[in-house]
């Protein structure tokens, strides 16, 4: 009698168990980082770092086992690690595919600066990961046709997917299955690559994927305006994870959330999605967390950042005796944002222009850098090193005295105003428009009259401006300076400059 009153106990408990089970709502979290090209702390260790990131990540995992990792494009370049050479070879992004392993992140979208780096690096990159990839309108060109880019292992060719499905499941039994289409701005031209039309490819993904699962969301790697008109042709995406632009923003159209954290990890969202199976309806809660030097970093992923920049100064110091030395203090932030330095004249492009002049002993009429050789995204605040240096200025490179016909310097001049919002816009010194004319070294530009200038040796071989090159007959000369010399190496003469500004 007893055993029978004990079974019906628990088979009650059992009933009443099982009629809790799938109540059809379910939480799920997105952490989302997008543009990072840095994985060690940035401004002086305040901001940034992928080990901090991972320690939020394994605290969200914590609260919710249902947590993705989701990064929106461009991490492979550019960055001061990518540049070094290791085993002689490029790094090309070699360290960020590490650091991302070892945060057993989710899912990565193409973004631009992907291709960046060869077709053979990025393969090596694709290979080495260990995480899904997806974008729906970029595909690998070969002579006979447009592939799927693939990652190969063991041999075997495997095809990267448009779209992606991620299966969640709770306590009580409530599944769902999550959708996650990509699309990437087409800014990056390479003979390798086929980009897709984005309006016409999100939508056909989306399409393709809808009736496979319960919800859709967009990780996306494209401007804000073409975030916004993919919301409109796409109506049903609760959130779009966007990246490109580097500084953060929540927006919203219709019932679609588009977000974005800012470059380099300063900041990270996170979406705390609850999702109610019977209604379809999606409730976003977002979250804009800075990652900053409060949040203990990650041990593991500590580890590969650490290896990598103990790699990265002992190449530094092949250049600079001793990386950490202070050499300068900016009591303002110097501005090396990338929108401001393609587009206006900032403090850090007068500081380098001005250590360009420095090099030959101002013997030089003006200075002019592409802003596109300004790669450091960041604003630069208080003790200032080499290798803040190096971050500003990645690929080096020669400063080149030039002279060169005032006709062309004027051509050269006018081409870099209209260039703004490109790399090909010019950052100068010595140089300054007031109206519609020219002043160098604040007399009226000559067309007539030969000028001495200080160029970036990229500007020569004529990629940004095209008429700008060694071949041009109002090219009189060029001297390239022996390694001995400041100008050898534009970080070499920046370091120098702030240096001496400094003492």
């Amino acid at each position: 009698m007893k055993i029978t009153k004990l079974v019906c106990y628990i088979l009650s408990i059992s009933l009443f168990f099982s009629c809790k089970k799938d109540d059809g709502k379910i939480d799920f979290t997105f952490l989302q980082i997008n543009d990072v090209y840095e994985i060690s702390p940035i401004q002086g260790g305040e901001y940034g770092g992928m080990a901090r990131v991972e320690t939020v990540h394994k605290g969200l995992l914590e609260e919710n086992k249902n947590t993705m990792l989701l990064l929106a494009g461009d991490f492979l370049n550019p960055s001061l690690i990518g540049t070094i050479k290791v085993d002689g070879e490029r790094v090309r992004g070699k360290q960020m595919i590490e650091v991302l392993n070892a945060m057993n992140i989710d899912l990565v979208a193409f973004g631009n600066h992907e291709f960046d780096v060869s077709q053979k690096d990025l393969q090596q990159r694709l290979n080495e990961s260990n995480f899904p990839w997806i974008s729906a309108n970029v595909k690998l060109k070969t002579k006979e046709k447009s592939i799927p880019f693939y990652k190969e292992k063991e041999g075997k060719k495997i095809p990267l997917k448009e779209t992606f499905i991620k299966e969640f499941s709770d306590e009580d039994g409530t599944k769902i299955k999550v959708g996650f289409i990509s699309v990437c701005i087409p800014s990056n031209p390479k003979d390798y690559v086929e980009y897709g039309n984005m309006f016409v490819k999100a939508r056909a993904s989306y399409a393709a994927i809808k009736d496979s699962v319960d919800v859709v969301f967009g990780l996306t790697h494209v401007k804000i305006t073409n975030d916004k008109r993919i919301a409109k042709l796409i109506p049903d995406l609760p959130l779009i994870m966007g990246g490109h632009e580097h500084t953060n923003s929540y927006n919203k159209i219709g019932n679609v959330i588009i977000s974005k954290a800012d470059a380099n990890a300063k900041t990270a969202y996170i979406h705390r999605i609850s999702f109610d199976k019977k209604t379809k309806k999606t409730i976003v809660k977002s979250e804009l967390k800075e990652i900053n030097y409060s949040i203990k970093p990650d041990d593991k992923v500590g580890e590969v950042v650490t290896k990598w920049q103990k790699t990265l100064k002992i190449k530094i110091k092949e250049l600079i005796p001793n990386p950490e030395e202070i050499i300068y203090t900016a009591k303002t932030p110097l501005d090396g944002r990338d929108t401001p330095i393609r587009s206006v004249q900032t403090n850090l492009g007068q500081i380098i222009t001005k250590a360009m002049s420095f090099s030959f002993d101002d013997q030089v009429d003006c200075a002019l850098v592409n802003g596109g050789s300004i790669r450091i995204d960041d604003q630069l605040e208080g003790d200032i090193n080499a290798v803040d240096v190096f971050r500003i200025l990645p690929y080096g490179g020669a400063v080149l005295k030039v002279e060169i016909k005032g006709r062309l310097l004027k051509r050269v001049l006018d081409y870099g105003v209209l260039a703004a919002g490109t790399g090909a816009y010019l950052q100068r010194f010595n140089a300054r428009k007031i109206g519609e004319k020219w002043m160098i070294q604040n007399k009226e530009l000559n067309n007539r009259k030969t000028y001495t200038v200080a160029f970036s040796d990229y500007l020569l071989k004529g990629f940004d401006i095209p008429f700008l090159s060694i071949e041009n007959k109002e090219v009189l000369s060029v001297y390239k300076p022996e390694k001995n010399e400041l100008a050898f190496d534009i970080r070499k003469a920046v370091f120098e400059y702030l240096r001496k500004q400094k003492n």
